[in-house]
């Protein structure tokens, strides 16, 4: 059994439901496999996880996930955003610069996917 580790990339609010369908698509697709999920969001893209900007189908997808999936949210872009941490998803893990995550991330063998 194989190992993959893959970060998905979104920094566009109308991307994420491509990138949910397509996180969905990878883990039926290699369920077998042992796979490192991590979804980041940075710039506009961290609104998502709002708690209170969701709606029931979107938060059931995300709460569904993230039993396989690490979502993550730049700080930066929360804070040139004004939105308070403690306003995000329980889940939500906040990292302390979108870029600096892809970086290390990268150098950690991990595919990159920006849908």
């Amino acid at each position: 059994m194989n190992e993959y580790k893959v970060i998905f990339h979104v920094d566009e609010m109308n991307k994420w439901k491509l990138v949910l369908a397509n996180t969905r698509n990878l883990l039926n697709a290699l369920n077998e496999h042992t796979l490192i999920v991590e979804v980041l969001a940075n710039s506009e893209a961290v609104k998502y996880f709002i708690q209170t900007n969701l709606n029931e189908d979107d938060l059931f997808v995300l709460d569904n996930l993230s039993k396989n999936v690490t979502f993550s949210a730049c700080n930066n872009s929360l804070k040139s955003l004004s939105i308070e941490p403690n306003s995000l998803l329980t889940y939500v893990n906040i990292v302390p610069s979108g870029v600096a995550e892809l970086t290390i991330k990268q150098h950690q063998n991990f595919a990159y996917i920006k849908p």
